[in-house]
C-alpha cells in the first residue's frame, strides 16, 4: 500500500524518536548536576555556620573558628568565576559534554573527600589549608557547571521547548536545597551537637556520592548538543571564547550579571538573612523559621516548571518583566509580614519569595543562550551568570545585614535595595536581544558569527 501525502516515514519516526529520548537524556543529566551542586552549596554553608569552626580550626576560641569557617565558605564563592571563565573556555572550544563530565567529577569527588577530611586536633593547621583548598577546587567546579549544563539542555531541547527544558534544570535548585535542607535536620534531630561535631557531619558530604554516581551514568550516554557539532562542522569555533564574549558582547554580560542578581539577592537575603533576622531578632522558633524555607524551595519547585513552560508560550523577556515588576512590588508588603512574628507571616513571606525566585530564575538558561553566539556561549553564559551569583548571593545577606545595622534595625532599608536591585534588573531584561535562538524560531541552523567572533 503507498505511503500516504504527508504522513512520516518510519525513517522520520525513529529520527524523531531518537531525539526526543536524547534530549530527555540530556535534561535529566543536566539537572541531576543542577541538584548535586545546590546540595554541595548549602550543605557546606549550613555546616560552615554549625561545625566547622569546632571540627577544622583552633578549639580555644570559638568565635573566631566561627568567623573562619564562614570565611571558607566565602571562599566557594570567589572561585566561581574563576571557573566560569577557564571551564567556559573550554566548553566552547571542546563542546559541552566533555566539560561537564569533567566539572561533575571534579565538584563530586571534591564533596565526598570533605566527607574523609581529618580535623584541626588530628592534623593541625593542615586541616584548614585542606578544607580552604577542596572548597577552592569545588568552586571552580561549581562555577562551570551551571552554564554547560543548561547549555546541555536548551540545545538539545525541540524548538518549542526550550524555555520548559531549561527551567527543568533550574528546578534542580530546589531540589538540591530541600535534599540538604531534609538531610541537616535529620541529622541534628537524631544525632544531637556532639554527635554531630564529632562525625555526623561526614554523612552528608560522603551521602552525595549516590548523586555522583547517577549524574555521571546519565552524562555518558549523552550526545554532544546539535548546535556545538555545527560550530565545529562550520569551523565557526572562537580562538578565545572568553576574550572574544567580552569584546563582542560587553552588554549582553552586564545584562545578565544584573538579571541574575535579581533572584540570587531575594532568594539568599530570605535564605540566609531572614533566618537570622526571625530568629534572633523576632525570636522566633529556629525550627520554625527553616520549615518556612523549606516550604519557599517546594513553591520555588513548584513554579519553576509551569514558568518555564509560559516562558515558550510568551517569551522569556515578558515572563521576566513580570516577575521583576513583582519583585519590586513585593519588597516592602514581604519585610511588613515578617515582621508580625507569626507562623502565617513568615510562611506567607517566605512562600511568596520562592514563587518570584522560580519565575526568575526559570527563564535564564534559555534567554541567556540565546543571547550569545554558540562560539562563545559557554564563556559569555557563564561569566554573567557567575559573577552574578557572587554579587547577588555572596554580598546580598552580607548588604542587608549592614543596612540594618546601620539604620538601628529597620527592614525598610533591606526592601529598598532589593527594590533597587528589581529596578535594575528590570532595565538589563528590557536591553538584551536574544539574536541567537535561531532554533527556537523554526530554523535548521545557527546564525553565523561575525567574523571577529570567530
Amino acid at each position: 500500500m503507498d505511503q500516504p501525502i504527508g504522513a512520516p516515514t518510519a525513517t522520520t519516526a525513529a529520527q524523531h524518536q531518537k531525539a526526543h529520548r536524547t534530549s530527555v537524556r540530556a535534561v535529566a543529566a543536566s539537572t541531576i548536576g543542577s541538584v548535586l551542586e545546590y546540595y554541595d552549596f548549602f550543605v557546606f554553608g549550613t555546616f560552615s555556620a554549625l561545625v566547622f569552626g569546632h571540627v577544622f580550626f583552633p578549639a580555644d576560641n570559638a568565635v573566631v573558628g566561627g568567623m573562619l569557617a564562614m570565611a571558607t565558605f566565602a571562599v566557594g564563592f570567589v572561585a566561581r568565576p574563576l571557573g566560569g571563565v577557564i571551564l567556559g573556555h573550554f566548553g566552547d572550544r571542546v563542546g559541552r559534554k566533555r566539560v561537564l563530565l569533567f566539572t561533575f567529577m571534579l565538584t563530586g569527588l571534591v564533596t565526598v573527600l570533605i566527607g574523609f577530611l581529618p580535623t584541626y586536633a588530628q592534623v593541625g593547621i593542615a586541616s584548614p589549608m585542606l578544607l580552604v583548598l577542596l572548597r577552592v577546587l569545588q568552586g571552580v567546579g561549581i562555577g562551570g557547571e551551571w552554564g554547560g549544563a543548561a547549555l546541555l539542555a536548551v540545545e538539545h531541547a525541540p524548538a518549542n521547548r526550550r524555555s520548559l527544558y531549561g527551567s527543568i534544570v533550574q528546578a534542580g535548585a530546589p531540589i538540591g536545597v530541600l535534599l540538604s535542607s531534609g538531610v541537616v535536620a535529620l541529622l541534628t534531630a537524631t544525632l544531637g551537637m556532639d554527635a554531630l561535631i564529632a562525625w555526623g557531619w561526614r554523612i552528608p558530604f560522603l551521602a552525595s556520592s549516590v548523586l555522583l554516581m547517577v549524574g555521571l551514568f546519565l552524562r555518558f550516554k549523552v550526545e554532544e548538543t546539535p548546535e556545538f557539532n555545527e560550530v565545529k562542522a562550520t569551523k565557526a569555533e572562537a580562538k578565545l571564547p572568553v576574550v572574544q564574549a567580552i569584546m563582542r558582547f560587553p552588554k549582553e554580560i552586564a545584562s545578565s550579571i544584573f538579571i541574575h542578581m535579581s533572584d540570587t539577592t531575594l532568594g539568599l537575603v530570605q535564605g540566609v538573612f531572614v533566618l537570622g533576622y526571625a530568629s534572633g531578632v523576632l525570636g522566633m522558633n529556629p525550627t520554625i523559621v527553616l520549615l518556612a524555607n523549606m516550604f519557599s524551595s517546594v513553591c520555588n519547585l513548584i513554579i519553576t516548571p509551569i514558568a518555564g513552560h509560559f516562558g515558550d508560550r510568551f517569551g522569556q523577556k515578558r515572563i521576566l518583566t513580570v516577575g521583576l515588576v513583582l519583585m519590586g512590588l513585593w519588597a516592602f508588603p514581604m519585610f511588613w509580614l515578617i515582621g508580625t512574628a507569626t507562623v502565617w507571616g513568615l510562611f506567607t513571606a517566605t512562600g511568596v519569595c520562592g514563587v518570584l525566585v522560580g519565575l526568575l530564575f526559570s527563564q535564564q538558561a534559555t534567554l541567556f543562550a540565546d543571547m550569545f553566539h554558540p562560539a562563545v556561549r559557554y564563556s559569555g553564559m557563564s561569566m554573567g551568570f557567575q559573577v552574578g551569583t557572587v554579587i547577588g548571593g555572596g554580598f546580598g545577606p552580607l548588604i542587608a545585614q549592614g543596612l540594618t545595622a546601620a539604620t538601628g534595625g529597620a527592614t525598610w532599608s533591606v526592601s529598598t535595595y532589593i527594590l533597587f536591585v528589581a529596578i535594575l534588573a528590570l532595565l538589563a531584561t528590557q536591553l538584551v536581544k536574544p539574536r541567537f535562538g535561531a532554533r527556537a524560531h523554526g530554523h535548521g541552523h545557527i546564525v553565523a558569527a561575525p567574523a571577529h567572533v570567530r
